[in-house]
């Protein structure tokens, strides 16, 4: 048998851009999963949308051809959960873009996820801009027939984010949360350190969101809150439980 600590998939999660944008807590509490409650920053609730790249990935320690490297894109929110050790921060997931259908197939299955596969694209600059000191990272998807793209710019060195900030409180979810198909939740840990952030001088999201999420989230995302682009590390994901 595996021990609960034994991670079920290894990977590294590089160049996360991540658009931050307040949203009506009334919109997500239908989706909040049974035995955790919507987690607030300084009195408002949140939802990102992150585009972010797979890299070294593997499964039970195991790397699958043609499935090591990819991108993702999500929409997710934020919840927290009592754990025997404290507040347990964690993240729900509204829906997850990879271009691999097995990747898709698999998190639904094991976890509950709501993938979905498409085709995508990614552009990423390995350094700054020589004549701006800037750099760019977007990641685009097709959806519904159409093309959607999420892009960010970034300058300067990254950081570590102070405690109490937005950036600080995005990143240190590191709790998934599922709701099953047949009632219940499942709760499974996603190991990694802190990340080092760049706060964004500019970032875009050129989607059709009614098409590709609903129409109850076109009001929230048009202006974000926060932006930022966050380096990334080696991750661990936990094998999942179910909450009693």
């Amino acid at each position: 048998m595996t021990s609960p600590t034994t991670p079920f998939l290894t990977a590294k999660w590089l160049h996360l851009a991540m658009l931050n944008y307040a949203i009506d807590p009334a919109v997500l509490q239908p989706l909040v999963p049974v035995g955790t409650a919507l987690d607030e920053w300084q009195g408002q609730t949140f939802v990102s949308m992150v585009g972010f790249l797979w890299a070294d990935t593997r499964v039970m320690g195991v790397p699958i051809p043609f499935h090591r490297t990819f991108e993702e894109v999500n929409l997710r929110f934020y919840v927290r959960r009592q754990g025997p050790d404290g507040w347990r921060r964690g993240v729900v997931f509204i829906k997850e873009l990879v271009p691999r259908w097995a990747v898709a197939c698999v998190a639904r299955t094991v976890y509950g996820e709501h993938f979905a596969a498409v085709q995508m694209r990614h552009t990423v600059d390995a350094a700054p801009d020589p004549a701006s000191g800037t750099r760019t990272v977007s990641y685009g998807w097709r959806f519904g027939q159409a093309d959607h793209e999420l892009s960010i710019r970034v300058s300067g060195t990254p950081q570590v984010p102070a405690e109490g900030t937005a950036a600080r409180f995005i990143t240190d979810h590191t709790w998934g949360y599922t709701t099953r198909r047949r009632g219940g939740t499942t709760e499974y840990a996603v190991e990694h350190p802190t990340w080092q952030v760049s706060e964004a001088n500019e970032a875009r999201l050129d989607c059709d969101v009614e098409r590709v999420y609903g129409s109850q989230y076109v009001e929230a995302l048009q202006d974000p809150a926060s932006t930022f682009l966050a380096e990334g590390s080696p991750i661990r994901i936990l094998r999942g439980r179910r909450l009693a």
